[in-house]
């Protein structure tokens, strides 16, 4: 015993523990992600809200996913070729800021956007991409349908023809855009053009493999699918 020590000792003075450091960094609280279901909404002022959304959003914001459809409409990426838009005739076309070619959007598709904090959420933007494709893959598994991607094409197909297409932004570190998986639509307007750049791509659709026909019950299936694969690591 130190004679400091002996004599707080001996005059019956308490001796205090040293005080414990407090941490310098505070664990980050994650936000439970916002899932929303707006029903049928237009194109070009939800691509607006979504941009929006991703330019304000802080630290602390709260990932989100939108479950949605729109009228009908053909999008083109920010490099697309209009060359692959062949005959549109009276649906309108948009050039966007997400990556990709052209793709049709229309009544019986479920679109869903991902507004996800990569960095939050430990994904790369290739594990954004495997991430949705992997949760259509397991829904469709769930249904009995054997669906697979394609590593030089993304997406999700049944055996030549695809399902559901992808399309992402990043900015600021954050994503937007997402998925568009065909349910129960006219597929005939995917003829007037190249999907996503390939000529002669045909599409199919969960109605005509024995899945939903109803946008809400494939949205309420896939959610789950989709909170597994994308928010697994937080």
């Amino acid at each position: 015993m130190s004679e400091a020590s002996a004599s707080s000792a001996k005059s019956g003075a308490r001796v205090r523990a040293p005080a414990a450091r407090a941490p310098t960094e505070r664990a980050q609280i994650v936000p439970a992600p916002v899932i929303r279901h707006l029903g049928r909404v237009d194109y070009e002022s939800t691509w607006h809200d979504m941009q929006r959304f991703t330019a304000e959003r802080s630290a602390a914001s709260a990932d989100e996913v939108w479950f949605l459809e729109h009228a009908p409409i053909f999008t083109l990426g920010m490099n697309a070729r209009r060359a692959h838009v062949i005959a549109p005739g009276d649906i309108p076309v948009l050039q966007i800021d997400r990556g990709g070619q052209v793709t049709y959007h229309g009544p019986g598709q479920l679109v869903v956007y991902s507004l996800i904090d990569l960095k939050r959420a430990a994904l790369s933007v290739r594990d954004l991409v495997s991430a949705l494709e992997n949760a259509v893959i397991n829904y469709a598994q769930e249904l009995g349908i054997r669906a697979h991607g394609r590593k030089t094409a993304p997406g999700v197909y049944v055996g030549e023809r695809k399902l559901a297409s992808l399309g992402i932004r990043i900015r600021r570190g954050a994503s937007y855009h997402g998925l568009a998986l065909n349910v129960d639509m006219d597929l005939a307007p995917f003829g007037r053009i190249d999907p996503c750049g390939y000529p002669g791509l045909q599409m199919t659709q969960l109605a005509d493999l024995g899945g939903p026909r109803c946008i809400e019950r494939a949205a309420l299936g896939l959610q789950p699918h989709l909170m597994r694969a994308l928010f697994a690591n937080e």
